[in-house]
């Protein structure tokens, strides 16, 4: 069962670093947290057989524990999201095309700060979690219908704050 874990949290790693750090707001909690994920999961691996769904369940356990971060004495400082980088692994964009992501980055985190917490959880495993509607319902136990609903509110604040013209920036 050891090696199961260990290859799929393997797999997802670079994943999950990357939906912890738009959680957490930098990578240095993103990271830490995805190893105290790990450790987590490591130790309640005896379960594993009864487990239907081990990506979402890895998943679930890494934003219950960024959640965890997030309410402790500890993180409650303010952290800032601009000049931090992502944990992403591409080819390397031509330096107008990173310059260009960096923006478009800096307002979606900006953007994923206006939604609830439900709402961020369901996007982002959704989209970074690759997961169903069902899948998530299933992790958070809550009906199919509201995870839908909360998916729903989540894009159309994003759309709101994306679509709007970006706010001039000193210096330009």
């Amino acid at each position: 069962m050891g090696e199961v874990l260990l290859q799929a949290f393997t797999e997802l790693r670079d994943e999950l670093v990357s939906t912890l750090w738009f959680v957490l707001g930098n990578r240095d909690d993103a990271n830490d947290c995805a190893q105290e994920a790990f450790l987590r999961c490591w130790r309640t691996q005896e379960g594993l057989a009864e487990i239907q769904n081990l990506r979402a369940w890895i998943f679930r356990v890494a934003l219950n524990n960024a959640k965890d971060m997030q309410r402790s004495a500890w993180s409650r400082r303010v952290k800032p999201l601009a000049g931090a980088e992502p944990p992403f692994i591409g080819n390397g964009p031509s330096p107008a095309e990173a310059v260009e992501e960096q923006e478009e980055l800096t307002r979606l985190r900006a953007a994923l700060m206006h939604l609830r917490p439900e709402e961020k959880g369901v996007f982002l495993l959704r989209q970074n979690g690759d997961l169903t509607y069902e899948q998530i319902a299933e992790v958070n136990g809550r009906p199919v219908g509201t995870v839908k609903t909360q998916m729903r509110s989540a894009l159309q604040k994003l759309r709101k704050v994306l679509l709007s013209p970006p706010l001039p920036q000193e210096g330009r």
